[in-house]
């Protein structure tokens, strides 16, 4: 059987997971610490900035595009494909809509709209600000671990896949 078009779309899914772990990865690594060394007041008043900016942004079409492929693709291959590529594949779409998208949904973007509430020069606003950049940096580790694992279980996929493993 010819599997082209779900090698070519894991290897799409490898790269877009991909690129959203580097994202989840630079915020862990150093932008977070960066904003935490700043006056609390405008560090806190950079990432509401950066949370309003994300929305119309190249990087939430991949985040949002990630999950519904990877859905997708985790449907698709546990009721269309055999063998140990299916199984890496399903794990993939799983570690992302769990990992990366619910945690996104449930953890991350309450946070961030309750930062963006509050203003950055009450002590309410910086009080908050301090607990924000340890809770969400936590939640962001493990997104980015998660889209990262993501997109390994989608490159293992397509190797088997490659290999005949279907």
């Amino acid at each position: 059987m010819d599997h082209t078009l779900e090698l070519l779309a894991g290897g799409a899914m490898v790269i877009v997971l991909g690129l959203v772990a580097g994202v989840f990865l630079t915020f862990s690594d150093f932008v977070m610490k960066s904003l935490g060394l700043a006056k609390p007041a405008a560090g806190m008043e950079a990432m509401q900035h950066i949370n309003r900016k994300v929305y119309g942004s190249f990087f939430m079409v991949l985040l949002m595009g990630g999950s519904i492929a990877s859905a997708a693709f985790a449907v698709y291959a546990h009721f269309e494909m055999t063998g140990d590529a299916a199984i890496w594949f399903m794990a993939g779409g799983t570690s992302y809509v769990l990992g990366v998208f619910g945690l996104t949904l449930l953890a991350n973007v309450p946070m961030n709209k309750r930062l963006d509430k509050l203003d950055a020069e009450a002590e309410p606003g910086q009080t908050y600000w301090l607990k924000y950049l340890s809770v969400w940096t936590a939640w962001n580790h493990i997104r980015t671990v998660s889209s990262a694992t993501s997109s390994i279980c989608f490159l293992v996929g397509s190797i088997l896949l490659a290999q005949g493993a279907a």
